[in-house]
Formats: structure tokens, C-alpha cells, sequence
């Protein structure tokens, strides 16, 4: 099966957590996504594990036909739930962290959370060092990982582009 992401119909669910400081701003670029892409879009939020389920349930209900997680502590928290749930209701979903795929997810694509977290210890290295913190400069992540979980491809019998399988970082056999 490949996925139809072209036709006008196609409806998009991304879920997010309405307690995360970036909400509107993920909510606004997610727009102008949907605009230049002139598809569909359905947000769906979450700030607990029952909203989770419900999220899904809304999913399916509308028979959206792809899915999307948003960057969020706590859906990073609870990734598993969203994995289970994305197989149990078979939909392709790609997700923000390396993290997710390794887990089971479909597709991942986002910033490194290990060099993040090296850029901290570096912040915290300057800082005891003497640095003021609002000295130091604001640091975008600089890499980005596309991660492919061959089994849950095959599971969900999707077909996988083999240019997508050649750029990916990982392909999780």
C-alpha cells in the first residue's frame, strides 16, 4: 500500500500537548504547512494518557490517514502508549525523537536528543567555568535524524520509497 498524501482529501491529525510552552507556535507552523500543502489538518491534544486514547479514538473516527506527534516531554513520556495505539488502529505516523522508531514507530524525524544533551553539558561545563548564562549564545540543534522501522513497515504494509530508505540515518530491521 502507498500511502496517497496527494490528494486535497487527505486528512492529516497531528496530536500535541496543549500544556507545552510551544503549543501555539507548533499549532501556527502546522498550519502553514497544511495551507501550502492544501491539505486537510485535524489537531488533536493531549495532556494525559486517557486524552491519548481518546486522541486515537478521534483518529479513527475521522479516518485520518496519517498522524503526526508533536515535540513534547511528555508524549516523549508516554511514547509507547502512542505506538500501541498507532499499530492497534493501523495508520502511519512519523515522530519527533529517534526514540519513537527504535521503539516500534513507523518513522522518525527530528533533532538529535544526544547531541542536545552534549550541547547542555557543554553549557553547564562554561557556566562553572565562570560564563554568564545569558552570555552564552542560543544553540539550534544541527542535526536531524530520519529513522525507518522496516518491521513496522511490513506490519503496516506500506511501501517505503527506496530514496527515502537511501537518505535515512537508520533503517531499523
Amino acid at each position: 500500500m502507498l500511502l496517497d498524501l496527494a490528494s486535497p482529501t487527505t486528512t492529516v491529525a497531528a496530536l500535541l500537548n496543549p500544556n507545552n510552552p510551544n503549543f501555539d507556535a507548533q499549532v501556527e507552523e502546522l498550519r502553514q504547512a497544511q495551507r501550502a500543502a492544501a491539505r486537510q489538518l485535524t489537531i488533536l491534544q493531549a495532556r494525559t494518557s486517557a486524552e491519548i486514547d481518546a486522541a486515537f479514538q478521534a483518529r479513527v473516527t475521522q479516518r485520518t490517514a496519517a498522524f503526526l506527534v508533536g515535540s513534547d516531554p511528555f508524549l516523549m513520556s508516554v511514547r509507547q502508549q502512542i505506538i500501541v495505539l498507532a499499530s492497534r488502529h493501523p495508520m502511519p505516523a512519523i515522530y519527533p525523537f529517534r526514540e519513537f522508531a527504535v521503539a516500534g514507530g513507523l518513522i522518525s524525524y527530528g533533532s538529535s536528543l544526544t547531541e542536545a544533551y552534549r550541547q547542555t553539558g557543554l553549557y553547564v561545563a562554561r557556566i562553572l567555568k565562570g560564563d554568564k548564562p545569558a552570555d552564552l549564545p542560543v544553540i539550534q540543534p544541527t542535526r536531524f535524524e530520519l529513522v525507518i522501522n522496516l518491521k513496522t513497515v511490513r506490519a503496516f504494509g506500506i511501501d517505503i520509497p527506496a530514496k527515502l530508505l537511501a537518505l535515512s540515518d537508520q533503517v531499523i530491521e
